[in-house]
């Protein structure tokens, strides 16, 4: 082919290139190929546009007109019908291997090792979170154990909304560039029959457990024991539940938005709009009893609101012992000031499991139906 991508020649080389060479020496004004010359570079010089100008000819027109051309045209169209006797080619599946393998060869495969060799996301959200813990766990120390006052819990409780607000944008903005760019990786491999969507997607959204795992963990170790909560099983339990899952429908959430969009930067912008919106409807700024009753729905539809409800009910929401300097207990000043129930924290677990699947299974659809 010459620039256009016009066709110039179509048949095999031949030895020593004798059927290319043969071809071009036939036409009239092209030199000859010197002996020990390389075909391929003599047939690049001979066809360029300053070529053909000089000789007055056209290459593409000359093959068009040539019997060449015209028997391969005869060759093409014998090919083009099946013998009478075939049958059309059948595979019983769009996909050669089942879709286990596909999400194995996927999450194994794939994913792992891409995520194990990208530190600058892995290593530097670790980091991020390691940080965050110690300036949280220095400036709030021992605050979780001196509650005698209200101030004292309200100064307790804003650590637990400045961590997610914190970690919840960074975990987004974090993960979206990734995502954009192993969209683009996608789309080049589905096109080549390597894996299905939903394969890909699940092993996208599997990826990421242990990783969130061990950043809560590590978050949880260093907060909790720094700034002074209980020491139970329980609470801890309840702790690390509620921030692990808060840090996966914050991945999931930032994955659903790239997914959504054209890119990353545009996920960005709207995802920081969600984040804003959810941040008044978090309960804390403004008490549930106080949000206007035609606004309420809303911080039920609010995930930030969700978690905040689990941290304040699982630490603070059964101690009956200490008094505060209102004359309340903590139980009963946390369920009148905040309506925050102890006995709701089964209903909130669902609640902040299932934002993560539905962030999830959204990213999950939109990367099967729709190309950007």
């Amino acid at each position: 082919m010459k620039c256009g991508g016009q066709e110039i020649y179509v048949r095999p080389f031949g030895l020593h290139y004798c059927h290319l060479i043969k071809y071009f020496e036939s036409i009239k004004g092209v030199k000859k190929i010197k002996d020990g010359y390389n075909p391929a570079t003599w047939m690049l010089e001979i066809t360029t546009s300053m070529e053909e100008i000089a000789l007055g000819v056209d290459f593409t027109t000359i093959y068009k007109n040539s019997e060449l051309y015209r028997r391969n045209k005869t060759i093409i169209e014998q090919l083009s019908k099946p013998p009478p006797s075939s049958k059309d080619i059948y595979f019983p599946s769009q996909y050669s291997q089942s879709f286990f393998i596909q999400c194995m060869a996927c999450f194994l495969w794939k994913q792992h090792w891409s995520y194990w060799r990208n530190p600058p996301y892995t290593a530097a959200r670790m980091l991020f979170t390691v940080v965050v813990a110690l300036t949280f766990g220095t400036m709030f120390w021992d605050r979780g154990s001196k509650i005698e006052k209200q101030q004292n819990l309200f100064n307790v409780m804003g650590s637990m909304y400045a961590a997610i607000v914190f970690l919840g944008l960074q975990t987004v903005s974090y993960v979206q560039p990734v995502v954009d760019v192993e969209r683009t990786v996608f789309y080049r491999e589905r096109a080549a029959g390597m894996y299905s969507a939903s394969s890909y997607a699940l092993a996208q959204a599997v990826i990421e457990l242990p990783y969130g795992f061990v950043q809560a963990a590590v978050y949880s170790v260093i907060v909790y024991s720094m700034i002074g909560f209980e020491w139970t099983a329980a609470k801890y339990f309840w702790y690390i539940f509620f921030t692990y899952f808060t840090l996966m429908y914050y991945t999931y959430f930032g994955m659903m938005s790239v997914v959504l969009t054209p890119n990353h930067k545009i996920a960005s912008v709207v995802s920081i709009a969600f984040h804003a919106l959810w941040n008044l409807f978090l309960r804390f700024p403004i008490p549930g009893p106080r949000i206007p009753i035609w606004w309420r729905w809303y911080y039920w539809a609010c995930p930030m609101a969700w978690t905040t409800y689990g941290l304040v009910a699982s630490q603070f929401g059964d101690v009956i012992k200490d008094m505060l300097d209102t004359g309340l207990t903590v139980e009963a000043f946390t369920t009148c000031y905040f309506a925050y129930k102890h006995d709701f924290l089964a209903e909130l677990a669902v609640g902040v499991v299932g934002f993560a699947a539905l962030f999830a299974c959204i990213f999950g659809f939109a990367i099967m139906v729709l190309n950007f």
